[in-house]
C-alpha cells in the first residue's frame, strides 16, 4: 500500500482515538468549572440550546441534535453560523433565552464571532460555550466574558490539513462529555471500548479502503439513518473536498433517497451504506439496498455496520464491521463510521495526484474560509 503517510491529513486521521482520550482527561480536569457554569439550566428546558458552526463544524450539531433528542433532551437544535448571520430574526428574539454552543476548529472563520455577537445583541439572555481547537483564534480570544465557557481541545486537533478530521470527532465528543458531566467517570469504559474499536477499524480496514480508492468511479453516495445520516453528510464532504470536486458526492437517509435523489445512481456510482445498529431501522435500510441491487448496475458498494450484514442477493465489495463486541452498546458507536469518508477521501486524493493537505488546485476552497464580509 502506497501512502503519503507523512502528510498532516494522514496523521490527523490516525491520531483520533488518542485525541479522544486526551480530551476526556482535559474534561476531567475541568469538571468543577463546567458544573458551575449553568449545567442545570442547560438541560432543564428553560433555555433553547443551539449548536452552531460552519461547514463540517455545523455537521456536529446535526449529529448531536438526533443523539440528544433520543436521550430526552428536546430543547436543542442545530443551525449553521452561515444561516444565523444571514437570517438572525428566524432564530433569535428579544424574549429568548439561549445557550449557543459554538464549534470551531480555528475560531477564525468570520461567521463564528459574528454569530456570537448577533446572539448577544438580539436575545434576552445568552450563555455561550466555545468548543475550539485553537487557543490563538478569534473565538478563543473573545472568551473573557462572564457568560462564556471556553473549552480548548488538545492543540493537535487543530488540523493543519484542509479537511477537518480529528477536530470534527473530538469537538463532537467534547459536547457529549458535557451532557454526561454528572456521570463523566462512569462513561470511561464505553469511551475506551470505542477507542479500541476505532483502532481495530484503522488496523484492519485501511488497506481495503485504499484498494477501493484505486477503482474508477465519478460519483459517491453515503446513506445513513438518524445520527448516521449526518455522519454520511460529513463523509460526502470529505471525499468531495479532498478530491477537489472531481468525485461528485451526495448523502441522504435510506428512506429519503427513494424520493428523487436515487436518480443519480449510474454505473459510475459508488455507494456507501451506514447501517444502523437498531434492528427496527435496519429493516428499512435493507429494503432500499435490495431495490438498488435489483435494478441498478453500480461501480461498487461498501457496507458499514456494527455486526454482520446479510441481505439476500446482495454482494458488497467491502463489508466493514465497526464493533469488536456487539453486545457492548454505547452512545459512541457511530464514531468509527466517519473513518470511511476520511480514508476514502485521503486515498482518492493521493490516487488523483493531489496534495491531501491542500487538494484545491484552483484555490476555490481554503482551510479558513476567506472573502466573507460581515454586515
Amino acid at each position: 500500500m502506497q501512502t503519503e503517510n507523512n502528510s498532516h491529513t494522514y496523521r490527523e486521521i490516525f491520531q483520533q482515538p488518542q485525541m479522544w482520550l486526551k480530551e476526556y482527561n482535559l474534561i476531567l480536569d475541568n469538571v468543577s468549572k463546567i458544573k458551575s457554569f449553568f449545567l442545570d439550566e442547560m438541560i432543564s428546558g428553560n433555555y433553547e440550546i443551539i449548536f452552531t458552526g460552519a461547514g463540517t463544524s455545523s455537521f456536529i450539531g446535526n449529529v448531536l441534535t438526533v443523539l440528544f433528542s433520543k436521550k430526552g433532551v428536546k430543547n436543542c437544535k442545530s443551525v449553521a453560523t452561515t444561516d444565523l448571520i444571514t437570517q438572525p430574526k428566524a432564530y433569535f428574539s428579544n424574549s429568548q433565552k439561549v445557550i449557543l454552543i459554538s464549534f470551531a476548529r480555528s475560531g477564525n472563520s468570520p461567521e463564528s464571532l459574528a454569530a456570537v455577537k448577533i446572539a448577544d445583541s438580539m436575545c434576552k439572555d445568552v450563555k455561550h460555550i466555545f468548543i475550539t481547537c485553537n487557543a490563538d483564534g478569534d473565538l478563543a480570544k473573545n472568551a473573557d466574558k462572564n457568560n462564556v465557557l471556553l473549552l480548548l481541545l488538545p492543540p493537535e486537533t487543530n488540523d493543519q490539513g484542509l479537511a477537518m478530521t480529528s477536530s470534527f470527532t473530538t469537538m463532537m465528543l467534547t459536547c457529549m462529555f458535557l451532557f454526561d458531566i454528572e456521570q463523566i467517570e462512569q462513561i470511561k469504559p464505553a469511551l475506551m471500548q470505542n477507542c479500541f474499536d476505532s483502532i481495530n477499524f484503522l488496523d484492519n480496514y485501511t488497506e481495503f479502503i485504499y484498494e477501493i480508492s484505486r477503482r474508477y468511479f465519478s460519483r459517491a453516495i453515503f446513506l445513513g439513518s438518524g445520527e448516521l445520516k449526518s455522519i454520511a453528510e460529513e463523509c460526502n464532504l470529505k471525499l468531495q473536498e479532498l478530491t477537489d470536486g472531481r468525485i461528485i458526492c451526495k448523502f441522504d437517509s435510506f428512506l429519503g433517497f427513494r424520493h428523487g435523489p436515487k436518480a443519480v445512481v449510474n454505473n459510475e456510482t459508488f455507494l456507501v451504506y451506514f447501517f444502523s445498529g437498531d434492528d427496527y431501522v435496519f429493516q428499512y435500510e435493507k429494503d432500499l439496498v435490495e431495490q438498488i441491487n435489483s435494478n441498478n448496475k453500480v461501480a461498487g458498494q461498501i457496507a458499514v455496520s456494527q455486526k454482520k450484514v446479510e441481505i439476500p442477493n446482495v454482494t458488497f465489495d467491502l463489508e466493514i464491521i465497526t464493533k469488536t463486541d456487539d453486545s457492548f452498546k454505547s452512545d459512541y458507536d457511530f464514531l468509527p463510521y466517519v473513518f470511511v469518508g476520511q480514508l476514502l477521501g485521503y486515498f482518492k486524493s493521493v490516487q488523483l495526484r493531489l496534495d491531501p493537505d491542500n487538494p484545491s488546485v484552483s484555490g476555490k476552497i481554503s482551510r479558513v474560509v476567506e472573502g466573507v464580509k460581515i454586515y
